[in-house]
């Protein structure tokens, strides 16, 4: 099934206004309930106790579960199209890993306690540094294959490195900070937060929309793309480089998140077709609903202790992403 621009452009404007109508909606979960005429209030004027819990708590929450999933579902389909797999995400090339490992580390040596910005800043310099170790193993250069296998290297590295600060926590309390990061939540999160993430977000959004023509080109195959002059190499970069900046934001945000960087990108091809270039705003809207209703549904749940985001993700996402693993015809290197 063909889709035209307008009905592409109608899609992905249906899906932005899903994704207010849910930010909105969050603002009335929560374990104290207010009405409707008090939210709004709380919002726009006021200093209550009522503007405090919209304003610097839920607002902030269900905005940082947004950008989170925004960036992992772009991250996604932007890989997908590179690598023409549709098991790629964030975490192929080891990004997702090393983002995790950059805020345990802030954590595992008390630099979170100099500045709040510490342990976000550390998720996103280190997902720089995986992209800049990627590209010193020949990431422009060689395969696709090598390259997924180079990043699940790289993940797996990481991972122990990540087992190993938390076999070594100096205290529990260290060790609850760890899990919350490893597993992934939004919870108390503040706009400073969100400060911190967005110009990192956006500067990734923009390296992979510049990627799209490149993106769309190698549906043809890398041969057919490069003999009609697509510039395979500047693609690639592109990608690879704004996927490390949308995952490091996103881990700055909300923490290890899985499989919304694989579900988001199929669910859009479901409703605006295979191309690569089209699906990434597409994906984004979708990664940031999955994230930002699964918020909404583990605040809704009656536990004595919060469920992690991540948790709730994957208990959602591995299912879909077994079922995309048996039945797809699509795995080409």
């Amino acid at each position: 099934m063909k889709h035209g621009a307008p009905t592409i452009s109608l899609i992905t404007v249906s899906l932005f206004s899903a994704s207010i109508v849910l930010i909105a909606a969050s603002l009335f979960a929560g374990p104290v309930q207010f009405p409707a005429g008090e939210i709004f209030r709380g919002l726009v004027s006021g200093g209550d106790a009522t503007a405090v819990i919209i304003r610097e708590i839920r607002l902030p929450r269900a905005l940082a579960a947004w950008l989170a999933g925004a960036c992992l579902g772009a991250a996604g389909a932007a890989l997908q199209g590179l690598l023409r797999n549709p098991l790629a995400d964030p975490g192929v090339l080891g990004v997702s890993a090393a983002a995790a490992l950059g805020a345990i580390m802030a954590i595992y040596f008390n630099l979170a306690a100099l500045a709040f910005w510490m342990t976000p800043l550390a998720a996103i310099l280190f997902a720089l540094i995986a992209t800049a170790l990627l590209y010193l193993l020949g990431a422009g250069r060689v395969s696709t294959a090598r390259l997924i296998l180079i990043g699940v290297g790289l993940s797996s590295f990481c991972g122990a490195m990540i087992s190993l600060a938390m076999n070594l926590a100096p205290n529990p309390f260290a060790l609850s900070d760890l899990v919350n990061w490893l597993f992934g939540t939004v919870a108390n999160r503040s706009f400073d937060d969100l400060a911190l993430a967005a110009p990192f977000a956006a500067l990734g959004f923009a390296l992979i929309l510049a990627a799209a023509p490149g993106l769309a080109a190698l549906t043809l195959g890398e041969e057919t793309a490069a003999s009609l002059g697509a510039n395979l190499a500047r693609a690639r970069a592109l990608v690879i480089i704004g996927a490390a900046l949308l995952v490091g934001a996103s881990v700055s945000v909300a923490g290890a998140i899985g499989f919304v960087g694989i579900v988001a990108p199929h669910l859009a091809r479901a409703l605006v077709g295979q191309n690569p270039a089209r699906i990434l705003i597409p994906s984004a809207a979708l990664g940031g609903i999955m994230l930002a209703g699964a918020d909404i549904f583990i605040r809704m749940l009656s536990f004595d202790q919060e469920l992690k985001l991540g948790v709730a993700a994957a208990l959602i996402g591995a299912p879909a992403f077994i079922w995309v693993a048996a039945t797809s015809r699509r795995m080409t290197s």
